[in-house]
C-alpha cells in the first residue's frame, strides 16, 4: 500500500481526496494536516510514501512545506495540488522540489495516476499545468511577466499581504524579522507599481494568486 498523507485546509476537500486515494485499492491515507504547520510535523510523524500539498494554505503556505521537506526529507515524493493554474506556481513548485502538479479540476481523474507516478520516482504534471509550463518556456525571458521577476519569498510575502495579513504575522511565519518583511513590501510595490496594501490585493486577485 502507498501510504499518502493530504494537506489542504478545507475539509470538504480532504474527505473528496481520501475518497478518491483509499478506493484506488493500493493506497491508505495516513494522516492529513489543514495547515501548512501540521503538513509537516504530521510528515515527520507518519512518514507517508507520498505527500499530497496545497499551495494555499494558512501558517506556512504549499511553497514553504515543500521547501522545508526537502531539507528534511529529500527523498519524500511530493504532488502539489492547488487551484492555481497560473504558470508561476507551476514553475516554483517544481523548483522548491515538487514531483508532480495538477489541479484539483482534474484531480478526479488524474489524483491516483499522479500519485502513482510520483511514488514510483517519476515526475507528474497535469495537462492543464502542462500547458502553461509550456507557454512559460515558448515565450522564454523576453515573455516574462511581472511576476516572474519576484523571488519566491517575495512571491509568498505578495500573497499574505493580499489575504490581509499583518508584518508580525508574515514575520512569524517564515522566521524573518518584521523590518525583513517591511524591506520585501517595498520592494513589491516598487517592482509592480503599486501604492499600498490595497492596490496589491488587487493586482493579487487579477493575476489569479490568491481567490476573490
Amino acid at each position: 500500500m502507498i501510504r499518502v498523507l493530504l494537506a489542504d485546509d478545507h475539509s470538504l476537500v480532504r474527505a473528496g481526496l481520501r475518497r478518491i486515494v483509499e478506493e484506488s485499492g493500493d493506497m491508505e491515507v495516513v494522516a492529513e494536516a489543514s495547515d501548512g504547520r501540521e503538513a509537516i510535523r504530521k510528515t515527520h510523524e507518519t512518514l507517508p510514501d507520498v505527500a499530497v500539498i496545497d499551495i494555499s494554505m494558512p501558517e506556512l503556505d504549499g511553497l514553504e512545506v515543500i521547501a522545508q521537506l526537502q531539507t528534511h526529507n529529500p527523498k519524500l515524493p511530493l504532488l502539489v495540488l492547488t487551484m492555481h493554474e497560473e504558470h508561476q506556481y507551476v514553475i516554483r513548485a517544481i523548483e522548491a522540489g515538487a514531483m508532480g502538479y495538477i489541479t484539483k479540476q482534474s484531480a478526479p481523474e488524474q489524483l491516483v495516476k499522479a500519485i502513482r507516478k510520483v511514488h514510483g520516482g517519476a515526475r507528474f504534471i497535469s495537462e492543464d499545468a502542462a500547458e502553461s509550463l509550456a507557454l512559460r518556456v515558448a515565450k522564454g525571458s523576453h515573455g516574462q511577466s511581472i511576476l516572474d521577476s519576484l523571488s519566491m519569498r517575495e512571491l509568498q510575502v505578495l500573497r499574505r499581504l493580499a489575504l490581509g495579513h499583518t508584518n508580525r504575522e508574515i514575520a512569524s511565519a517564515y522566521s524573518i524579522s518584521i523590518k525583513t518583511v517591511d524591506t520585501y513590501r517595498f520592494r513589491l510595490l516598487k517592482k509592480l507599481n503599486l501604492r499600498n496594501n490595497a492596490e496589491l490585493s488587487r493586482f493579487a486577485i487579477q493575476n489569479r494568486l490568491i481567490e476573490p
